[in-house]
This record gives structure tokens, C-alpha cells and sequence, in this order.
């Protein structure tokens, strides 16, 4: 089975196409796709076969159609939005693109048509606060979740109903969670067998696990873990956030520190245990798991370059591999595994 990358490229205005090499990890790059307006944020969908991209300086959502034999891109729909996107992704059926907007203060749904693209207008367009910084569903596909950093934004989690055959979102009761603590959730994921949610925080440098209510949508927090080593001062902020899916292991990277910071995680309660700092290329904005959880990915913002790490199986600690010209700004990446 054939494994392709994609890393959307903001300055360049492209998206890169490359093959990985899932026995060791190498990247050969195949193609490079123009999306003019600076490319962000993108989501592929459950099926496999349409990436999604979000734009940031012209404030737009592409569709693509993936090539099923070569991994290729082929461009079948733009819409346009008010504001950028910082971050898109699919509802768990692939019938709705999901949307937060940083500076728009939103969310949006919109409906993804019979060939693959976006849907024009939204099914749903609703005022959260500044900050919104990414949207999800839970594996039931009935609730979503919105990420609100602190300082610009609330520093709360919104918490939303989903209905998977609409579109339409409900805020849940309570309508957000608010931790007390200045942490400032931005990215999340979800464990692949327990109840439980993982937030990246960009003002705490830190990962905050969250237990899911699966009877009402709604979110409890149960620890906050630091991403830094003990005595770093200078600033630092936290991006994307990864868990394995054996559900062993977690990663979160530092951008100002250039690291990522690893974590074992407990597959019974869900606690984190610190398990090293690795450093990474400069502002390591995106990160993503790569073949069979082998390998791990950390795009440079600043550097330009993808740094390549494998993955020990047992131990979950990353070792360096090699690192990679990209081009300006690489600011994401997203990994599938094709047919073939």
C-alpha cells in the first residue's frame, strides 16, 4: 500500500506531493499542485479520495480529487469565506466540511456535494469568540468541539451537539469549558479506544487531557502536563498535537523551544508520563505520524525543512532521521495510505 504526503506550502502558494518509503520513512517528492492564496490548513476525507484545503490570504476552501494510483491532486472546486480558515477538517461520514476562524470569531458547516467539493452557502455560520482554532467531531460523529485560545481569545472549549445528517451544530450544556488556569487550548485529538480528548495549549505550553461524556458531549478535564523541560523560560508557544494509534503515545511540538515534546500514555485511564524532548526544525508549526506509526514528521515554518524521526515501536521515543527542503512556510501535513 502506497503512503503519500501532503504539505501545504503558505508562502509558495502550492501543496507537495510526496511518496514515503514506509520500511524507512524517506520522502521523494512526485508533484507540486498551485493553490493560489496561500494555503493553511487542509483535511482529507474519510474515504481518502478529496483533500480539502483552507487559504489564509485570499480566504477561500479548495477541494481536490485524489488520484487513487498516484496520489496526484486535481483541483474541482473553490468557495469563498468570511475570513480565513486557520483550520478545517470532515465530519466523521465525509458529508460536511468543518471550519474555525481565528480572527472571524466562527465556525461554519458546509455541505460537501456527490463529486467530492465544498458546498456554497454554509449550513451553519455561528458567532464563538477571537481564537477559535480548530473543530472536530467524536467518533459517534453527535458532538463538536472548538478550541478557543486565551489572551486574544476566551480561553474556553466550545462545546457543540452535531447533527450528522444536517449539519447544524446546538451549543451543548454547558456551552464551553473554561479552565481556570491561563492555558489557552488550540489543537486536539481524540484517543483511539478510551473516552478521552487531548488539547495542545498554545499560552501554557502544555497538554491537557479531557474525559468525554459520551451520554452528553460534554468535557472534564483530569490532568495538565508541561511540553517544556524544567527551567526553560524564553517564549514558546504549542501548535498541532498527535496521538498514535496504538494509543500508546503522544506528541506535541514546541515552537520557540523547536522541539517535540513525547509523552507515554497510561491505555487504561489515559494519564500522560513525560517521555522526552527531541529537537526539531525552527517553529515546528506541523507534525504528522507517518506509516504505521513508524516514522514522525515536523515541518520548519521558519526553517523550510522536514525533519524525519522513527518512532521505536516499545518505547515511543523518537530518533532523528533526515531532514528535507521544502520551500517558505510549510505550515502543514497531512499523511494517507492509498489502495495502490
Amino acid at each position: 500500500m502506497p503512503y503519500y504526503m501532503y504539505v501545504a506550502l503558505q508562502e509558495d502558494d502550492k501543496i507537495l506531493v510526496h511518496t514515503i518509503e514506509p520500511q524507512t520513512g524517506k520522502l521523494t517528492p512526485q508533484a507540486e499542485v498551485s493553490i493560489p492564496g496561500g494555503p493553511f490548513t487542509m483535511a482529507i476525507s474519510p474515504d481518502r479520495k478529496f483533500l480539502y484545503a483552507g487559504c489564509r490570504d485570499t480566504p477561500q476552501i479548495a477541494s481536490f480529487q485524489i488520484n487513487q494510483d498516484s496520489g496526484g491532486l486535481t483541483q474541482n472546486g473553490t468557495i469563498p469565506v468570511e475570513g480565513w480558515p486557520v483550520y478545517i477538517a470532515t465530519d466523521r461520514k465525509g458529508k460536511f466540511v468543518l471550519s474555525a476562524y481565528y480572527q472571524g470569531a466562527h465556525v461554519g458547516v458546509h455541505p460537501i456535494g456527490a463529486d467530492g467539493s465544498v458546498g456554497d452557502p454554509p449550513i451553519e455560520w455561528l458567532a464563538t469568540a477571537t481564537g477559535a482554532h480548530a473543530m472536530q467531531t467524536d467518533s459517534t460523529n453527535s458532538y463538536a468541539f472548538v478550541p478557543h485560545i486565551a489572551g486574544n481569545g476566551p480561553n474556553a472549549i466550545f462545546q457543540f451537539k452535531f447533527d450528522e445528517n444536517t449539519g447544524h451544530l446546538t451549543p451543548n450544556s454547558p456551552a464551553k469549558v473554561e479552565p481556570e488556569e491561563f492555558l489557552g487550548p488550540r489543537h486536539f485529538c481524540f484517543h483511539p479506544s478510551l473516552d478521552v480528548l487531548y488539547f495542545s495549549n498554545e499560552q501554557d505550553c502544555s497538554v491537557t487531557g479531557y474525559r468525554l461524556d459520551t451520554g452528553n458531549g460534554t468535557l472534564s478535564a483530569f490532568q495538565t502536563i508541561t511540553t517544556l523541560p524544567e527551567g526553560y523560560t524564553e517564549r514558546n508557544t504549542c501548535s498541532q498535537i498527535q496521538v498514535s494509534a496504538s494509543g500508546r503515545f503522544l506528541y506535541a511540538p514546541n515552537r520557540g523551544h523547536d522541539s517535540i515534546a513525547c509523552f507515554s500514555i497510561d491505555t487504561a485511564t489515559g494519564q500522560l508520563t513525560g517521555n522526552g524532548i527531541v529537537g526539531s526544525e525552527a517553529r515546528p508549526n506541523a507534525l504528522c505520524l507517518g506509516p504505521q506509526d513508524r516514522f514522525l514528521y515536523s515541518a520548519g515554518q521558519e526553517s523550510g525543512r522536514m525533519a524525519s524521526f522513527s518512532v521505536n515501536s516499545d518505547s515511543g521515543k523518537l530518533t532523528p532521521l533526515e531532514t528535507y527542503p521544502l520551500g517558505n512556510a510549510p505550515v502543514w501535513v497531512s499523511i494517507i495510505e492509498l489502495p495502490g
